[in-house]
């Protein structure tokens, strides 16, 4: 007996070229619901049968004007998106948050990839373009970049942006042998270092003939030692002949900074003796650098070349031009919740940022709100904050089109603040309509803020929709 043929299945640009009409055509009439959504391969690819694809081309010829139904197929394909998003658990127990480069730079508060994914699933369509606003590790970015998108991404935080850029590097011959050069360097000094430790009664410290920041917190935070061992790392890390292991191998640098310092960690800002030895600098930069390499090697593989990613360093309030955007999702500044200026503070004296501009500009930072004087922040700030961040949104998300933030509560000046509603208030007044709201449980390991404010239990998913635009 022969075995049964494989039916023959169909691209998009198959049926766009069976059908006499542009690929563009066939991609808004299944968002507008017009056609059935086919199947998908296991690329993400929409694969057509003979049937799906003879439905079409009889849909094409059929002179169908579509015009007198645009605003019924929009309302349709609003509620079968939505609808979507509701029988989504996005509490994502368990779920498994760093795989491929998300786990390249340790980030308080952000958000885990879940979220953006399945927003960008049901939000967009494949070669369109998402943005995040407010970037941060580029969590975002790196799920749509996966997910056949284009993405954009903007912070004010020049670290935010190195990790971002990072993240979302994808390597050309010869990127992953640089870094592993450096790692067998690393791990050498290492393992030298380790050993003459142990066997001399009154070791040598290793001299580094790099130059060391002349800032007062390297003296503050870090041992003689690890300053040296920082320094020539340094080095090594800048003079890399290549923009996607230079970025890499920086990010992977900024990720041990706080580890070898004595701040306690990434969330608390106190001195201890963390017990370290000449060498371990040096041996956890090899550890690191070789577990970076590895995840952009593995997304290199994985992201399409056609599909780009942009990172703007910007204060978003200086109205920075993007072109326009299909799909916003991000993460937004909670007032009062955090001040990363503060915490990245030894990171970013080390990589020569300049974290003195990135206090003024930090949008949300603590110590604005903390502030009791006439310059403190107060939950107008926020307000008068958004309304510029919504009116510059207005121009650049394409109408009937949505942006998503993810934000939870906040406490200013004692009293609660529901910053959802907030951002839905402000919002409608700048032509978006709430759509859907969510409320998600934080996993206990998640968004652990300044104790003196509480640690956030939970946060909503705010879906608003561009309605009109404004002038």
């Amino acid at each position: 007996m022969n075995a049964q043929k494989q039916a023959k299945t169909y691209s998009t640009a198959e049926v766009a070229s069976l059908a006499q009409v542009h690929r563009d055509t066939i991609l808004r009439w299944l968002r507008q619901k017009l056609v059935r959504e086919p199947a998908r391969d296991r690329k993400g690819w929409r694969i057509f049968s003979e049937e799906e694809a003879r439905k079409i081309i009889d849909f094409a010829g059929s002179g169908y004007d579509i015009s007198g139904v645009a605003e019924v197929a929009a309302t349709y394909a609003t509620f079968s998106e939505l609808r979507a998003l509701e029988a989504i658990d996005w509490d994502f127990t368990n779920a498994k948050t760093s795989y491929l480069t998300h786990g390249l730079h340790p980030y308080p508060a952000k958000f885990i990839p879940q979220i953006p994914n399945a927003l960008i699933q049901e939000l967009s369509s494949v070669g369109e373009t998402v943005a995040d606003i407010f970037c941060g590790s580029g969590t975002t970015l790196v799920e749509a970049l996966t997910l056949k998108r284009n993405a954009i991404g903007i912070d004010a935080n020049p670290l935010a942006c190195l990790i971002s850029e990072a993240k979302i590097a994808r390597f050309i011959e010869g990127d992953q042998e640089l870094l592993y050069s450096i790692v067998k360097k690393a791990q050498e000094l290492a393992d030298a270092l380790s050993v003459q430790e142990e066997s001399l009664l009154f070791p040598i410290e290793f001299k580094s003939k790099a130059e060391c920041p002349s800032h007062q917190a390297i003296a503050f935070w870090f041992e003689p030692f690890v300053v040296e061992e920082l320094a020539e790392i340094l080095s090594w890390c800048r003079n890399l002949p290549t923009e996607a292991s230079r970025k890499v191998a920086l990010t992977a640098f900024s990720s041990i900074i706080v580890a070898v310092s004595k701040q306690d960690s990434d969330t608390r800002y106190v001195r201890r003796d963390k017990k370290l030895a000449s060498g371990d600098v040096f041996k956890r930069f090899a550890r690191v650098l070789s577990e970076a390499a590895k995840a952009v090697v593995e997304f290199t593989e994985i992201v399409e070349p056609r599909f780009q990613g942009q990172i703007h360093q910007t204060n978003i309030l200086n109205a920075p031009d993007i072109g326009e955007v299909d799909l916003v999702v991000c993460s937004p500044p909670y007032p009062n919740a955090f001040s990363y200026h503060l915490y990245h503070m030894t990171r970013m004296v080390w990589l020569d940022m300049d974290q003195p501009t990135f206090k003024k500009e930090e949008i949300g930072s603590h110590r604005k709100y903390s502030n009791k004087g006439q310059n403190g922040a107060t939950i107008d700030t926020f307000k008068n904050e958004m309304t510029t961040i919504f009116l510059w949104l207005n121009k650049h998300l394409k109408t009937n089109r949505y942006a998503c933030f993810v934000i939870g509560d906040s406490i200013i000046k004692g009293q609660k603040i529901h910053n959802a509603d907030v951002l839905s208030h402000v919002a409608q007044s700048c032509g978006f309509q709430e759509m859907l709201r969510i409320n998600r449980i934080i996993q206990n390991t998640k968004k652990a803020f300044n104790p003196t404010i509480g640690k956030i239990k939970n946060e909503q998913i705010l879906v608003l929709k561009k309605m009109r635009g404004i002038q």
